[in-house]
């Protein structure tokens, strides 16, 4: 899933494979603006076929939380 992740965010971003950690975060790190970030989270609904709360999208702030959300909607 991490591997997807990251092509992903390359898709909105400039920012080299080796410099995406889990720990990174979206804006700070990866250089994400807020319009980018939704767009991001549509690619997420898609990709892995789930519904995002626009609410829990914004207390998303690094990878690994994004992808432990999705984990959490993929499993129910």
């Amino acid at each position: 899933m991490f591997e997807q992740m990251k092509e992903i965010i390359r898709n909105y971003v400039q920012v080299a494979d080796e410099d995406i950690h889990e720990d990174s975060r979206f804006v700070e790190d990866l250089g994400f603006n807020s319009y980018e970030f939704m767009c991001l989270v549509g690619e997420v609904e898609d990709v892995f076929d789930i519904e995002v709360d626009e609410r829990e999208a914004a207390k998303i702030k690094t990878v690994q939380e994004a992808l432990h959300y999705i984990a959490t909607l993929t499993e129910e």
